[in-house]
């Protein structure tokens, strides 16, 4: 049997039909669709529903986003008055030397108590224009924080198909093991009837071993995927029920894309409120060179026991106005609004640039998703012709027609065919939500998620007009 084939010759009797058609009892397509229906199984809805509400990155984003809205009522504080009480008291010990030489003593314990009252009436109109940069810097926190959600939705996107992805990959390197396993097993059977050489074993084993080595890289993929959902998600993942695009809330078109990126993406509305911040400071340090007015009442009460006084206490009260023109500050004021008209005119680049930006990555992801349409048709298109050559290739191998190793590459054929189909569905429902995020429409309000939408501006106007306490809105 030395250097023979089984090519040209027929297989016995009792090889036929039966034990290569057990090798050949192939699963359905492994991919999204072939994931079990359980009586429940978390579905991507639910899992961008948790990553709104628990998500670490984002809430931490709120929470900055609360920290700025703070920098509106210390603004505003400009516009109120300042009070400052005071309490002073002690001992004191005196020692007078009197005209005739002689010395008289005595142990005081003077005390004052006054309070103070002032107002400012003109700073160079600094505090309305820092009012206005603090409600800027919300406004553009705000978009952050949007952009931040959407990034955290995407990343829950991903890691949802991620898993799902990696469990049909590895359900699809199982089915691959188990009909390698059985090929080694008929291929062995067939060189103990002296049917076939031990190349043809060998083949077999190096087959199975490279299935084994891929069906534990698809696991250790699985693994890792499973570790970065329960980062993003808050929760390891359970059975995942298969997932569809968001192609219905995409624009029409790549020019409608572009627009709405233009347009509506928080990134571009950001850096442009950042540009209004940056234009406005610019007003805030020239205000430093104008006239300040500013008006004081105080009262005080003080009193003593010292007996060589005439008196022994003092109440005052009185109201003060006072005009302060700056001359010169050694260049302060001036190096600061040069130092404010350059940070302008970067913030200005800056917008441009993120614009520039976000037209490239709207059209990225517009020709990334209808490639991805494209990349399914044509994998869902091979996997089926790869089926449909293994078992061509297995009947003809039955009839002594095919060597084993016609059968094993067109095994690895479909099992790479597979892996692409899943990684193209995979890709493919990524693209389309990459898509809706860059022209900004990535939230929960458009995709319907059953969770309240946090409103940063609820925060705001709870603090805005606070003119005292130290607790947060939320008790803290």
């Amino acid at each position: 049997m030395n250097g023979r084939s089984y090519r040209n010759n027929p297989c016995p009797s009792h090889f036929r039909g039966g034990s290569w058609r057990s090798a050949l009892v192939l699963p359905g397509a492994l991919a999204f669709l072939i994931v079990p229906n359980p009586a429940h199984a978390d579905t991507m809805v639910e899992a961008l529903v948790k990553a709104y509400r628990t998500n670490p990155q984002l809430n931490a984003e709120r929470a900055r986003q609360r920290a700025t809205d703070e920098n509106v009522p210390q603004a505003l504080a400009g516009y109120r008055p300042q009070i400052i009480a005071s309490l002073s008291g002690g001992l004191q010990q005196v020692r007078n030397l009197m005209p005739d030489n002689t010395v008289q003593t005595a142990s005081l314990k003077p005390w004052t108590i006054g309070i103070t009252v002032s107002q400012t009436l003109f700073n160079g109109f600094r505090t309305a224009n820092s009012v206005r940069v603090a409600e800027l810097q919300v406004k553009s926190g705000r978009e952050a924080l949007r952009n931040v959600g959407q990034g955290v939705l995407l990343d829950a996107v991903t890691a949802y198909t991620n898993v799902l992805a990696n469990q049909a990959l590895v359900a699809a390197q199982k089915s691959n093991v188990e009909f390698l396993t059985q090929t080694l097993e008929i291929t062995r059977k067939r060189l103990n009837a002296g049917d076939v050489t031990p190349t043809d074993t060998a083949q077999a084993e190096a087959r199975l071993s490279r299935g084994r080595a891929d069906l534990n890289a698809a696991q250790v993929a699985l693994a890792v995927s499973e570790a970065t959902y329960a980062q993003v998600v808050g929760n390891p993942p359970g059975t995942l029920s298969p997932t569809s695009t968001v192609d219905r809330f995409n624009p029409r078109s790549r020019e409608d894309a572009v627009e709405m990126a233009v347009n509506g993406n928080p990134a571009v509305l950001a850096a442009g409120f950042d540009v209004d911040v940056a234009t406005t400071t610019i007003r805030v340090a020239e205000g430093a060179l104008l006239p300040t007015l500013s008006v004081q009442g105080s009262a005080s009460r003080s009193r003593q026991a010292d007996p060589t006084l005439g008196t022994s206490g003092t109440d005052q009260a009185s109201v003060m106005g006072q005009l302060a023109a700056p001359i010169y500050d050694g260049g302060t004021a001036a190096a600061q609004t040069r130092q404010s008209k350059e940070l302008a005119s970067q913030s200005r680049l800056v917008l441009e640039q993120v614009r520039n930006q976000s037209r490239t990555a709207a059209i990225g992801a517009w020709v990334a998703n209808a490639g991805a349409k494209v990349a399914v048709a044509a994998a869902e298109s091979e996997v089926r012709a790869a089926e449909i050559a293994l078992q061509g290739v297995s009947r003809e191998a039955q009839g002594g027609q095919r060597t084993t190793v016609d059968v094993l590459n067109s095994q690895q054929d479909l099992t790479s065919a597979r892996a692409r189909l899943i990684g193209a569905q995979r890709d493919r429902v990524i693209a389309s939500y990459t898509l809706l995020g860059a022209v900004g429409r990535l939230d929960v309000q458009t995709l319907g998620l059953d969770t309240p939408d946090y409103l940063p501006e609820v925060h705001y106007h709870q603090v805005r007009d606070a003119w005292h306490g130290l607790r947060t809105p939320s008790g803290q």
